[in-house]
């Protein structure tokens, strides 16, 4: 069992390996975790499927573990498709 404040600033993976980004806070609802903001980082898999984006909100049902790094189903990683060259 982990406190939040020690998940803060966490890498996130995805269950198939990829870098998605790193824990930013936890979003609570009735005194339980319901989701993790999570802020991009250079090089992750969110910041190459979403540019732009500062971050998302992974719903915490899709969070399959937390340890020394956070590993998400790859299903909170938006549909990306790398453009063929």
């Amino acid at each position: 069992m982990k406190n939040l404040s020690e998940v803060e600033g966490l890498a996130v993976y995805t269950d198939s390996g990829d870098f998605f980004g790193e824990v930013e806070e936890a979003i609570l609802k009735k005194n339980r975790v319901d989701g993790w903001k999570v802020r991009s980082a250079r090089d992750s898999f969110l910041s190459k499927t979403m540019p732009g984006a500062k971050g998302v909100i992974v719903p915490h049902q899709l969070v399959k573990s937390i340890g020394n790094i956070m590993i998400v189903s790859r299903g909170a990683a938006p549909s990306f498709q790398e453009a063929e060259v």
